[in-house]
This record gives structure tokens, sequence and C-alpha cells, in this order.
């Protein structure tokens, strides 16, 4: 063999070995901008860890903990990255495939979530108790809003922080379905619980439409009437929160 034909093959097969254990923290390089954040990188670009990781999420970022990925080859010839990734922080665990296909927009498959329902603290003056969990078959988002959705949202163990304490509200359902461009819709389903809750959300673009009626069997509790009517209008049985702006 001439000695040009070995060169040739060893450089090939130099350059696959040293694409094979690209270090996992390339993975900053792939991932947009500052809307993700990790730490302690172990193993390969194709499959590594990382012992921090933090993802922005409206106002602030949210913690995912330790994060474990692999990531697809032949999607980056692609030019949209897809991993299948895991994180776990404490009871919150969160997996999934993610295809990035720009700064703003992802592909989200097989998701399911469980955090805890206090994250709500970081976008609503409100304190809740709780998990929320999600299970979604297929979530896409363009410009960073929903552009088609198949899954649903649930609040289990629910409680509202009062002046006076916790209250155990119930356990809860949104189901939601978004054909691929189409406004979202959702609908709001009680599972169990004291109190009641039952409506439809709507989402076109950035603006938004809720629609939701809680009530309850017994007398609702009077702290819960109080802060209900901040925001909804009494309705026989109950209070109906209506509700329409821009995200």
């Amino acid at each position: 063999m001439k000695r040009w034909h070995l060169g040739g093959i060893l450089a090939v097969a130099m350059t696959i070995a040293l694409v094979y254990m690209a270090p996992a923290r390339l993975l900053a390089v792939l991932l947009p901008g500052e809307q993700a954040l990790l730490q302690g990188y172990q193993g390969t670009l194709w499959r590594g860890s990382a012992s921090r990781a933090l993802v922005q999420v409206g106002g602030g970022y949210l913690h995912l903990g330790a994060v474990r990925w692999r990531l697809y080859p032949l999607s980056l010839l692609l030019l949209s990255p897809r991993l299948d990734i895991e994180s776990k922080w404490g009871s919150q665990l969160i997996s999934g495939e993610l295809a990035l296909r720009g700064e703003r927009d992802m592909d989200l498959r097989d998701f399911s979530a469980n955090v805890a329902a206090d994250l709500v603290r970081q976008y609503a003056p409100i304190i809740l108790d709780g998990m929320l969990s999600a299970q979604f078959s297929l979530l896409q988002l363009r410009e960073g809003l929903p552009y088609s959705a198949a899954g649903r949202l649930v609040w289990q163990g629910g409680g509202w922080q009062s002046p006076s304490g916790m209250k155990p509200l119930g356990n809860y359902a949104l189901e939601v379905e978004q054909p691929a461009g189409e406004p979202l819709s959702a609908q709001v389903l009680t599972l169990s619980g004291p109190v009641q809750a039952a409506g439809t959300v709507r989402l076109q673009g950035r603006n938004y439409q809720v629609d939701v009626l809680v009530s309850s069997a017994a007398a609702m509790d009077p702290q819960l009437q109080q802060a209900l009517s901040l925001l909804a209008q009494p309705e026989s049985g109950g209070y109906r929160i209506r509700m329409n702006g821009e995200l």
C-alpha cells in the first residue's frame, strides 16, 4: 500500500477518534445563548453529563440539578441537534427528547416533568403547595411560544398559602391540545378535593383567555373566598374567573 494511502487512512481514523472522544463541554457550543447554563461536565459530547444545569424560564432560571444526555450525531448534519435528556434535582425529575431548531425554537417529544408547585412564585405573588407534573407526547415551541402540543398538566396535592396557613385545595388536570399552527386550547378538570375547578384556557400567539368556575360542595374557606373575590366574579355556587390579556 502506498504511503499516502496509509497516511490518508490514518488521518481519517484519527479524525473519527477525535470526534468520537469530543469532550462533553462542547455541548455548550450547541446550546442557544444564555438560555442554558451547565457546569461540571463529564463524559463525551455524545454521551455526557453535567453536575449542575439551569435553563432560563420567563424572567428567571429553573434549576435542573444533575443532567445526563445522549446526542444523536446525524442530527448535527441537519443543523437541528437532537438529544435524549434526563435531569434530577431532589424530587424534581425531567426527561424527554429535545430537538433544538433555533435560539427560541425547539421540539420536545415524550416529555415528562415533576416540579414543585412553589415554582409558580417566580411568576406570580402566590405560594402554592403540591407537585406539578407534565406528560406531553409532543410540545413544539416557535419564538418561545407553543406551536403544537398534545399532553396534560396535573397539580397533585394542591394547596394555597393563606394568612393563617396552608389550605388544601385538591388535585387538578389541564388537558392540552394544539394542532400545528393553531390556537392552544386546554380543559381544566378537577380530579379530587374539596375545591372544584372547571373551565377552559386558550392561547393564540401571545393572547390568552381564561374562563374557569371555582366552587365547593361544602362551605368555602372565607380566606379563599376573599382571595378569589380579588380576581373573580361571584356566581351561583362559586366564583367565575374570566381573564384575557397578552403574555
